[in-house]
């Protein structure tokens, strides 16, 4: 059997794990972000051109295949 204090340790390491997974996402995301506009522009989302809205999916891959 575990011992009383065991389960309250895990508990506690699981909730700063999880604390810090978030804060992680957040800051690539904000980084994503940076990296996507260009210097001196704000976040507000602009209109994506007719030619990237066609019906394929989006690409997702780390290195994506060029034409």
């Amino acid at each position: 059997m575990a011992k009383p204090g065991k389960a309250e340790k895990r508990a506690a390491r699981s909730a700063r794990l999880s604390a810090a997974l978030r804060e992680n996402l957040k800051r690539r995301k904000a980084q994503a972000r940076a990296r996507r506009l260009p210097s001196g522009q704000d976040s507000t989302p602009q209109s994506v051109p007719e030619e990237a809205q066609s019906d394929a999916s989006p690409e997702f891959r780390r290195n994506p295949v060029r034409e």
